[in-house]
């Protein structure tokens, strides 16, 4: 137990104060941290269980970040009154943490770890997803945990042409890159964010200005784990290899699995038949034994495994071809159409490869928006994907227990990605909600959602500015040789030493998502990927303009129809009317749904309606209601009422004036009774506006020739 109350402070680029604490909270945990930047406080912990589960041969790393409601003086909004399962935000960050740390623990070390990141106090401005993974490196650091180094993350984001680390939130709106980005003191780990169209050459500076400022937060922690006086970690045991049966399994396999990986098969294909390979391995290994010998089966199928890693990876080096025969930058075929279902708003099929995606848009209104809610923000998005991954996608029979943190992660980088093309709410304002089900995977199923995203967009009659496509890329390496991989299968995924999202359109990066596994990434490595991915990127979208080349002119018959506009504030209440008894009117008359929102002395009107006509006359009803009537004007008014002197007629929306009797004909009336009724339709010429009443003087008979006088 650490009793000793230890700080480290250091700067931010942007002249914020960072301090790590320990000593002091949790110190019953392995290692724990507190971080505050100005009121933003965070407790990091991290306990490992001593020895693994018996038979255990993977890494079990957990890691859950979570805000406290509190943090911000707030109360959960929910029944039960307290935080529950993480949100999707919380899951993000969790992920941002995870793929970062994994990759740092020794590889065979398989004892049970958890991180847990809470945020204790929140600040508006502080954005806490980038101080995350430096608060969890911290509390490893402080540990006797073994990791093979420190690591950090931290937000570069381009904000009116100027770069800047760990901008303030009120900042980062106005930002058209937004890169979070994590490192060890010598390597590039992970990178994940998006953009409005950067240049490659652009986001490989903004990685290297991360770097930089990772590297003094990293020195902080080493500075912090010295004053602690901690020199030494838990040993991690190296299995014992059994050098003669390691011969006898290669000796075997080797063969075997180069010509299953030269084949050129498919997925399912090539599995049963390494799956074949290894029961013949478990038969020759048995046939021949002495009476009480016996031979380790788990051990040996290990070993096939190993062996399957290395020499599919050779082939790869030294043949430049892949496990479906494809060379090093081929695309796989591309199949796609929009419009496959009749129902949905918006829909396509996109089929690269053995993967494939089936998604459909929805239009909605005001009322359908997403609440996204933090501790520090609530806000409405006009704009969400849901990215679904069921089992049969890949052939497999598992419980459906609800979304994942996979899932969740990669319709992020779908919405994330897609939403950089959306247009403005004044353009387009409904509300849209994309949904991706993943009907094949054998890699890169995000990026699919991307470009089946696009097209479903397009095909619902969103005005997306341009398609946007996305593409997996893989690294095969191994002393001075690598491999670029494009469009990666889940194999060369699993086998890779790198996964490396890229979307945009023809003219820049919209996002990225970027795992390296391995100690080292030149930046020169990385700028031959970028540009590769740049050509497979361009590829797809030639294929995707010719199935669409841009979105309909306008939404599909079946799908609701809205109007927007926008009202002086002063207007507001002359639209609701009484107790809301105009906009309740206008909304039964014409069968929409009508929203009203206040925003910068605006009046921000949404009129929605499944009938196209009920929604032009609601809303030619309102910009009657708010028009401002000109003088010498003629309108088309309706006879509402009959007086002895005159007739109310409504000459716009809203808007009633007295026709006097004197105004109606060139002939002077007694009665107009047989001359006019109620209900009547009637032209009417504004003649004046009374400046202290505010009454109107109509004219009908200034529109009638004058009978000429008999002579």
């Amino acid at each position: 137990m650490l009793t000793q109350k230890i700080t480290q402070t250091f700067t931010l680029p942007n002249g914020q104060e960072v301090t790590l604490g320990t000593g002091t909270l949790a110190r019953q945990a392995d290692g724990a941290i507190t971080i505050q930047v100005g009121n933003l406080v965070m407790l990091a912990t991290v306990v490992a269980k001593k020895e693994p589960k018996e038979g255990q041969d993977f890494f079990p790393l957990s890691v859950d970040y979570q805000e406290k409601m509190g943090s911000a003086g707030r109360i959960p909004g929910s029944f039960f009154k307290r935080e529950g399962r993480l949100n999707d935000s919380e899951i993000l960050i969790s992920r941002l943490v995870d793929r970062a740390l994994r990759p740092l623990f020794p590889e065979h070390y398989v004892c049970d770890v958890q991180v847990l990141i809470t945020l204790v106090s929140s600040d508006k401005e502080i954005m806490p997803d980038a101080m995350a993974c430096l608060a969890a490196s911290c509390a490893l650091a402080v540990s006797d945990i073994p990791v093979n180094e420190a690591i950090s993350e931290v937000r570069v984001a381009r904000i009116n042409g100027e770069f800047k680390v760990n901008p303030l939130r009120s900042e980062l709106a106005h930002a058209d890159m937004d890169f979070i980005i994590a490192a060890t003191n010598k390597n590039i780990m992970m990178v994940e964010g998006e953009s409005k169209e950067c240049s490659e050459a652009d986001l490989i500076k903004a990685i290297e200005i991360g770097h930089e400022a990772i590297r003094v937060q990293i020195d902080a922690q080493n500075q912090l784990r010295a004053k602690l006086g901690i020199t030494t970690k838990r040993e991690v045991v190296e299995p014992v290899v059994d050098e003669a049966l390691l011969a006898k399994v290669k000796a075997f396999v080797e063969p075997k699995i180069l010509a299953i990986a030269q084949s050129g098969s498919d997925k399912h294909t090539r599995s049963d038949n390494f799956k074949l390979v290894g029961e013949q391995l478990e038969a020759h290994l048995s046939e021949g034994l002495a009476e009480g010998e016996t031979v380790d089966l788990k051990k040996a199928k290990a070993m096939f495994h190993d062996f399957q890693y290395y020499v599919v990876r050779d082939m790869m080096l030294n043949e430049s071809r892949r496990l479906d025969g494809r060379g090093l930058t081929d695309i796989r075929q591309l199949t796609m159409s929009n419009d496959v279902l009749p129902s949905p708003h918006g829909s396509a099929l996109f089929t690269r490869g053995e993967t494939q995606s089936l998604t459909t848009v929805t239009l909605g209104t005001k009322l359908d928006e997403l609440l996204i809610e933090s501790a520090a923000e609530s806000n409405y998005s006009k704009f969400y994907l849901h990215y679904n991954f069921p089992p049969f996608s890949t052939g497999e029979v598992k419980p459906m227990r609800g979304v994942g943190r996979r899932e969740v992660g990669h319709g992020n980088l779908a919405l994330r990605s897609l939403k950089q093309m959306m247009p403005a709410e004044t353009a387009f304002p409904y509300t849209v909600r994309v949904v991706s089900d993943v009907l094949e995977s054998n890699g890169s199923s995000s990026m699919a959602t991307v470009c089946a995203g696009s097209l479903a967009l397009m095909d619902a009659g969103v005005p997306l500015k341009k398609h946007v496509s996305g593409i997996a890329m893989g690294l095969i390496s191994k002393g001075t040789q690598a491999a670029i991989l494009s469009d990666i299968l889940g194999d060369e995924d699993h086998l890779g030493d790198m996964d490396f999202k890229v979307t945009g359109t023809v003219d820049g990066i919209c996002g990225v998502q970027m795992d390296i596994k391995i100690d080292g990434l030149s930046m020169e490595l990385l700028g031959k990927a970028l540009n590769q991915a740049k050509a497979g990127r361009l590829h797809i979208l030639e294929a995707m303009h010719i199935t669409i080349a841009k979105a309909r002119d306008e939404v599909k018959p079946h799908a609701p129809r809205m109007e927007f506009m926008a009202i002086d504030s002063e207007y507001i209440g002359a639209v609701i009317g009484p107790g809301g008894k105009i906009i309740q009117e206008i909304q039964r008359e014409t069968g929409t749904t009508i929203t009203l929102e206040e925003k910068d002395k605006k009046g921000n009107i949404s009129i929605f309606g499944t009938d196209k006509a009920g929604v032009i006359k609601a809303l030619n009803w309102i910009k009657g209601i708010v028009m401002v009537p000109d003088i010498g004007e003629v309108y088309d008014s309706k006879i509402m009422s009959i007086m002895p002197y005159g007739a109310f007629v409504e000459f716009l929306p809203g808007k009633q004036g007295l026709l006097h009797i004197s105004e109606i004909s060139h002939s002077r009336l007694e009665t107009l009774e047989g001359v006019i009724k109620e209900g009547e339709m009637i032209k009417v010429k504004l003649l004046d506006i009374d400046q202290k009443s505010g009454k109107y003087k109509l004219s009908a008979k200034v529109l009638i020739p004058r009978p000429e006088r008999n002579s």
